[in-house]
C-alpha cells in the first residue's frame, strides 16, 4: 500500500513542504482546489499525489461518485459496433463530473479547420434553432443520424483568470467527422446535415456533457475533436467571440481498437501513417495538454473527457482555415 503523505508540524499548525494546510484537521491530499494549484505547479507533480493511494486529485468541485456529482449525466443509446460488425444499439454512459488532475498550461489555441460551421467559412450552424443540445448524433432537423460507436464527452472548463474556478455560464461548441471522416454541411453527400455539432452551457462546475460518435481517422490527421469557448451562449452566433478554440486528441489505444471495426473502414490505415509526434496540430507538444482521458469499450461505449483551462487574460491566437482536406471529404 502507498503511504499517503504525513504533515509536517510547524508552530504555526500542521504544513506540507512548506506550506500550511487550509484544513488543518484533513488528510494532506484533502486540502482542496486553492492548496493543489499552490502545491502542484507541473503535471508531474499533479500524478505523484495521484499516486498516494487515495485517488486522482479531486478539482474543480469534480467527483467520481455518481450520486454527489454536480454535473448532469450523459447518457445514450446509439447505433454502435462490436469487433464483427455493427450492433443494433450501444450505450456509452459517463458521469459529467470526472476526477481530474490539473493541467500544466491553458489549452492551445489550435485552427478551426475548413468546416467549422460556425459563419467563419461559409455555412452557421449556430444561428440555427436546436443547436443547444447535448445529444449531437443526429441532424437538427431531423435528417440523418449518425452512426458509429457511442461516446459520452465532458468537458470541464476552468478560469485561469480566475485562480483556475470553474469557468461556469460559458458556452462550448464542439464538432468533428463522422465515421467516414466526413464534415456536415461541407462533405459531398452531407452538405444538408447538421450531425456532430451542438453547444451545450458550462453549469457551476465548468462542466458540458454531449453524447456523440467516435470520431474518424482520416487521411493526414490525428483522431481529434474540434470545440469552441464562447463566454455565453448569446455570443456563439459570432465567431470572432469565440476565448478559445482548440481540439482534443483521442488516445492511440482506442482508436486502435474501434477501427478494428468494419463501420470504420480506412481508419486503421490512415492512423498508421501519422503520430502525435508528426500530426500537423499535435506535434508541438504531442497533445499533452490536449489528449483525453477514455474509459469504456466499443461495445457499450466510451466516456471521454477533458480539463479545459481557459486563459481570458490572454489573447487567442486560433481559428484560422487552412488549405487542404482530407480523406472522404474530412479536414483539418
Amino acid at each position: 500500500m502507498t503511504r499517503i503523505p504525513e504533515p509536517e508540524r510547524t508552530p504555526e499548525g500542521p504544513a506540507y513542504e512548506g506550506r500550511l494546510l487550509d484544513r488543518a484537521d484533513e488528510e494532506v491530499v484533502d486540502q482542496g482546489v486553492a492548496f493543489d494549484i499552490r502545491t502542484l505547479v507541473s503535471r508531474r507533480a499533479v500524478l505523484s499525489l495521484v499516486g498516494f493511494g487515495v485517488g486522482a486529485v479531486t478539482l474543480a468541485a469534480c467527483t467520481t461518485d455518481t450520486s454527489a456529482a454536480t454535473g448532469s449525466t450523459a447518457s445514450a443509446t446509439a447505433s454502435g459496433s462490436t469487433a464483427s460488425g455493427t450492433t443494433a444499439a450501444g450505450t456509452a454512459t459517463a458521469t459529467a463530473s470526472p476526477s481530474v488532475a490539473l493541467p500544466a498550461g491553458e489549452i492551445p489555441d489550435e485552427t478551426a479547420g475548413p468546416y467549422p460551421g460556425d459563419g467563419s467559412n461559409g455555412v452557421d450552424v449556430l444561428e440555427q434553432s436546436g443547436i443547444v443540445r447535448s445529444d449531437i448524433r443526429s441532424s437538427i432537423d431531423g435528417g440523418a443520424t449518425a452512426t458509429g460507436v457511442p461516446i459520452a464527452l465532458t468537458l470541464t472548463v476552468l478560469d485561469m483568470a480566475n485562480g483556475d474556478a470553474p469557468f461556469a455560464g460559458v458556452a462550448v461548441y464542439v464538432w468533428h467527422c463522422d465515421n467516414e471522416g466526413r464534415y456536415s454541411m461541407y462533405s459531398s453527400g452531407i452538405e444538408n446535415e447538421t450531425y456532430l455539432r451542438g453547444v451545450q452551457v458550462a453549469d457551476s462546475s465548468g462542466v458540458v456533457s454531449f453524447t456523440s460518435n467516435y470520431p474518424a481517422c482520416y487521411s493526414g490527421r490525428w483522431p481529434h475533436i474540434h470545440f469552441e469557448v464562447y463566454p455565453s451562449v448569446d455570443d456563439i452566433t459570432d465567431s470572432t467571440n469565440a476565448i478559445s478554440t482548440s481540439q482534443i486528441a483521442m488516445p492511440e489505444e482506442t482508436c486502435e481498437t474501434v477501427y478494428a471495426l468494419s463501420d470504420y473502414d480506412g481508419s486503421s490505415n490512415n492512423l498508421s501513417q501519422v503520430s502525435l509526434d508528426t500530426d500537423n496540430v499535435f506535434s508541438d507538444d504531442s497533445g499533452a495538454l490536449q489528449l483525453a482521458t477514455v474509459t469504456g469499450d466499443a461495445t457499450s461505449g466510451y466516456q471521454v473527457s477533458l480539463t479545459v483551462r481557459v486563459d481570458t487574460s490572454t489573447a487567442t491566437t486560433a481559428g484560422s482555415v487552412p488549405s487542404g482536406g482530407g480523406a472522404s471529404g474530412g479536414g483539418r
